[in-house]
């Protein structure tokens, strides 16, 4: 079973950026959409970004205006990682981010946007804490 691990969180200030990365446990990512996700204190987990397995199709979800372009997702299937780059980040950032894996043929705006959808992996997560 495909097993990822995400990286890069931790405690920033606002204004600040973080890189986190999501690896994989096999070299088989690129037979995956990758997405990133998170959940906050009290709130539903909300997709943030996906990318096809070819790493040529993103989507980005920007459900708030504060959100908008400050997401950018991307892969490097040679070195078996995904990552999300999250600039001006804010205290409602605050979050758990998590990856997660999909077949091939699934689609980056249904694995973005579809509640419960059904993913083949799930990583444990990583902490971002946004604070002055």
């Amino acid at each position: 079973q495909l097993q990822l691990v995400e990286s890069g969180g931790g405690l920033v200030q606002p204004g600040g950026s973080l890189t986190l990365s999501c690896e994989a446990s096999r070299r088989i990512l690129d037979r995956y959409v990758i997405g990133w996700f998170r959940q906050a204190p009290g709130k539903e987990r909300e997709g943030i970004a996906c990318i096809s397995s070819s790493g040529y199709t993103t989507y980005t979800t920007d459900y708030q205006s504060s959100t908008k372009g400050r997401f950018t997702i991307s892969r490097d299937n040679a070195k078996n990682t995904v990552t999300l780059l999250i600039t001006n980040l804010q205290p409602e950032d605050t979050a758990i981010y998590y990856c997660a894996a999909a077949g091939s043929l699934t689609t980056t705006r249904a694995m973005c946007t579809t509640a419960d959808y059904a993913m083949d992996s799930w990583g444990k997560g990583t902490l971002v804490g946004v604070s002055s």
